[in-house]
């Protein structure tokens, strides 16, 4: 074992030792130093360009505030976990004292319903959008492969995708609260009405991409391997999960790219108007609150939601990589 690390070593040190070409120069500027510098740049600008910016609340907030109002909330979450760590110990010393007194008390366990921090509500909006994408995901994806394969199909329905998909999530949000409100009616509800509300909005609005993608990558196999398929006389569900599904993978995935990106918009505008709980509802209520520290607060949001966003989109682009037979497919 001495050995190997002291040969790990030698090897470590030889290769820092190594002088830096043209191209791994290259590299590392377009790896590192070129994003650092655009950054940098980015954070002057915006400096410079929030001092000047005067609104009813104040000056616009720079990094520095945006920094401060971060601190703020991380702080705030962490105060806000104390004093739930705190109403549960309460809580069970109180039952334990009461089962000491009446061993036949029946202990009640009450759950803490103090107010959601900014991490709640991110942890919110990450449930809704999945849950909407998902759904999405397992409507579109089916149709898509039929479409695909049947022309005939293709004719009648692609009338309809074309009039739909262009719907703004404002227009559905209306419709959706109003069937929501009528059919779903119980008075020990599994799921809010504002949850499935938002969720429903995200699958109206983002299922499109995925469906034009994978009924286009459907019906543009390679006409070699669908005349393997004849000559094997393979069955329907045989050809299609063998054939026709690995090799429209790529656009598949192209298409869910696009709807998972449609569909965190489109969560963000659904929340503020419904009203659920999440990053969306948090940037109204801030709005509408109009406190010195709001600006600040909302541009913390702005920053997360895209930087959410990012991280989406990769993860369904490494997601691809490892699914898909092209593994040429980079990170970009």
């Amino acid at each position: 074992m001495a050995r190997l690390i002291t040969l790990g070593v030698k090897q470590l040190k030889t290769v820092a030792l190594q002088p830096l070409t043209k191209e791994s120069l290259a590299r590392w500027m377009k790896a590192i130093l070129l994003p650092l510098i655009g950054s940098v740049i980015f954070l002057l600008l915006w400096h410079i360009g929030a001092a000047r910016v005067n609104t009813s609340l104040g000056v616009f907030p720079g990094p520095v505030i945006v920094y401060q109002q971060w601190q703020g909330l991380v702080a705030e979450h962490q105060r806000e976990r104390k004093k739930e760590q705190a109403f549960y110990e309460r809580q069970e010393k109180r039952n334990a004292k009461k089962l000491a007194q009446d061993p036949n008390y029946v202990a009640k366990v009450r759950t803490y319903t103090g107010k959601p921090t900014f991490f709640d509500q991110i942890i919110t909006s990450l449930y809704t959008v999945l849950a909407g994408f998902i759904l999405a995901s397992v409507i579109a994806i089916p149709v898509g492969i039929i479409i695909g394969l049947n022309k005939a199909v293709y004719s009648a329905l692609n009338p309809i995708i074309q009039l739909f998909k262009p719907i703004s999530p404002l227009a559905w949000l209306p419709l959706v609260t109003m069937v929501v409100s009528a059919v779903y009616v119980s008075k020990d509800p599994m799921f809010s009405k504002s949850f499935l509300t938002s969720m429903f909005t995200v699958t109206l609005c983002c299922m499109w991409p995925t469906l034009v993608n994978t009924a286009v990558g459907v019906a543009t196999i390679d006409k070699d391997l669908l005349n393997v398929s004849k000559v094997l006389r393979l069955k329907w569900i045989t050809h299609t999960v063998k054939i026709v599904i690995p090799s429209a993978i790529p656009m598949m995935f192209t298409g869910l790219r696009l709807s998972l990106g449609i569909a965190w918009m489109v969560l963000i505008a659904a929340e503020m108007l419904a009203q659920n709980p999440g990053l969306g509802k948090f940037v109204w209520d801030e709005f509408q609150n109009g406190s010195s520290n709001s600006l600040g607060r909302i541009m913390v949001a702005v920053l997360m939601i895209g930087f959410i966003g990012f991280v989406l989109d990769r993860i369904m682009l490494m997601l691809q990589r490892h699914v898909s037979w092209d593994k040429s497919v980079i990170l970009r």
